[in-house]
Formats: C-alpha cells, sequence, structure tokens
C-alpha cells in the first residue's frame, strides 16, 4: 500500500490512498493523527467483531466498544490500552470468549505486538 501525505495549509495534513482522503489536524477541526491512531486500534477490534457476528447470523448494531487509554506515569506515552466490549444482555453466552478472541485477530493490535521498522528519508521532489 502506498500513501500520499499532503499539507494543504491550516494546520491540515492528508493521507491519501485508494480514492480516499484521511484528513487530520491539531486544531479540533478533524482528528489529531495521535487520535486517529488510537481509533483505529477499536475501530480495528470492532471491524473482527462485527465479521465474526455476521458470519454466525449475530446482530452486532447493540454492541459497543469501550476503549481507555492510560498513559505511562514515567514516560507519558501510553501504557496499556483496554477494550471493554459491551455486549447486550441477550448475547448467546456461548459466544462470549469468541468475541474477544476474534476482537485478538484486530490487524493494528498485531501490528504493535510485532512493530515495524520505520525508516525515514529526505528525498528530491519529483519533476
Amino acid at each position: 500500500m502506498e500513501m500520499t501525505i499532503t499539507m494543504p495549509g491550516a494546520g491540515r495534513v492528508e493521507a491519501h490512498f485508494g480514492g480516499l482522503t484521511v484528513t487530520t489536524d491539531q486544531d479540533g477541526t478533524a482528528p489529531n493523527p495521535f487520535a486517529l491512531f488510537l481509533a483505529s486500534i477499536g475501530t480495528c477490534a470492532g471491524i473482527y467483531v462485527a465479521r465474526f457476528c455476521q458470519g454466525r447470523g449475530l446482530p452486532h448494531d447493540r454492541i459497543r466498544i469501550l476503549q481507555r487509554v492510560e498513559a505511562d506515569p514515567a514516560t507519558g506515552l501510553v501504557g496499556r490500552i483496554v477494550l471493554d466490549i459491551e455486549l447486550p444482555a441477550d448475547f448467546p453466552e456461548k459466544y462470549r470468549d469468541a468475541v474477544i478472541r476474534a476482537a485478538d485477530q484486530c490487524k493494528v493490535k498485531k501490528h504493535l505486538d510485532a512493530p515495524p521498522v520505520i525508516e525515514l528519508y529526505a528525498v528530491g521532489a519529483a519533476v
């Protein structure tokens, strides 16, 4: 996958890929990049939970995921992320653990478990 990142002004930074544009900024008119990163964890888990339910004919419109982020006081960086999958009372008991296992398959989470190498280069502009 290749993305083009542009900086159109007014504090905005955009990622362009697959015919889509994701806009970020630091002043509240769009998600800031870090909030978008954190949201990708919970929404990825949600996609896996929804697919699990769809595959079993289970409704998922009343399932919510509550995500809490806890900072490491020593570093100020994220030290822990907790996802509480809130299931409706009538959700089949036999699938409760399986829903957690489904969410655990999230591709974003798996990349945090084994982070990629990130390389930065300054290159000349294409002519």
